[in-house]
């Protein structure tokens, strides 16, 4: 079980400080995978750095089995139990090691006793697919996808409970995408892992997750089961995420969300969304609401923990026909 509670981190000081992740909590029950999902810049992968130790807190707490690690997310300790992959293998393995070097000193790290290592090396890498000639290989004699499942492998070796798994396939070609995440899916039932599933792809975020948090400016807007929030998303935010999805019908595409994220460094008050929002006083001026009150303070008390005033109204409502799109096949 993997708890954390008002999560928050900051970058800057004075004037120029940003609050990149704001009151963040979610939980992880043993074996069940939770997605975080959201646009660039909204601290999805700032949330990942945050629990292995590798960003700084602001405040929250972050606890494993019952016990608090929050002081001591940087030890090894830690680190064995919870692991972190990120979406760039290249950058994430030395170019100058061999695939044996990286999963012998993942190894050692566990307590693997030298005259065990090849052995056990060798059943991991059969694990994540890849065979004995892998250990005398460098990372560039490999393709991505063989490169990401190389990554996989060290992750593994020391044998952790939770595995975040950062854009994990968005540097990867489609044909390659879905054999690594059937292999993540594999792994979990294999190894009884939890995962945090970071992405901004929704269908990635659809096919693993048992439960999907909507992140916007560092907030989570939105979280509940997976087929509840893609079914009947409560945000209008995450109504037009999910409306975005292509689909291979000439159906006309409809917009509701324009403009960029507000700069977070000054967040617009009351709802961080409502400058953006098509149910908010954008265009329905007398829901000042939206400008005066945080929802966040309410959210507890709504379907989905959804941080609107205005949860459930369809976004449609408000949206711009665009132009038809072709759609190739």
């Amino acid at each position: 079980m993997l708890e954390i509670a008002d999560l928050r981190v900051r970058y800057g000081y004075g004037r120029h400080v940003v609050t990149a992740v704001d009151n963040v909590s979610f939980s992880i029950p043993p074996g069940g995978t939770i997605g975080l999902v959201g646009e660039s810049g909204s601290g999805k992968s700032t949330i990942a750095r945050a629990i292995v130790g590798l960003a700084k807190l602001a405040g929250g707490t972050v606890r494993l089995d019952g016990a608090d690690w929050t002081d001591r997310r940087g030890s090894s300790a830690f680190r064995r139990r919870v692991q972190l992959v990120f979406q760039d293998p290249q950058s994430s393995l030395n170019p100058r090691m061999t695939i044996g070097s990286v999963i012998d000193e993942a190894l050692a790290r566990r307590g693997v006793p030298r005259s065990g290592r090849r052995a056990e090396a060798l059943r991991i890498l059969d694990l994540v697919g890849l065979g004995a000639v892998a250990l005398e290989r460098y990372p560039h004699q490999f393709s991505g996808g063989q490169r990401q499942r190389v990554a996989i492998a060290r992750a593994l070796a020391v044998e952790p409970q939770v595995v975040i798994w950062d854009e994990v396939t968005s540097a990867l070609d489609v044909s390659v995408q879905a054999t690594i995440l059937n292999l993540l899916k594999r792994l979990q039932q294999e190894l009884g892992l939890s995962y945090v599933v970071i992405s901004h792809d929704l269908a990635v975020v659809r096919v693993m997750s048992d439960v999907v948090a909507v992140m916007y400016l560092g907030r989570i807007v939105e979280q509940a089961e997976t087929d509840a929030v893609f079914e009947a998303p409560r945000h209008p935010y995450t109504q037009a995420l999910i409306a975005s999805l292509p689909t291979l019908v000439g159906e006309r595409t409809r917009a509701s969300v324009s403009g960029e994220q507000p700069d977070p460094r000054r967040p617009p008050p009351g709802c961080r969304f409502h400058v953006r929002c098509p149910v908010g006083p954008k265009l329905r001026p007398e829901r000042t609401v939206c400008i005066e009150h945080d929802p966040q303070e309410g959210a507890h008390a709504r379907e989905h923990l959804a941080a609107c005033h205005f949860a459930g109204v369809d976004h449609h409502e408000a949206a711009i026909e665009l132009p038809e799109r072709k759609t190739a096949v």
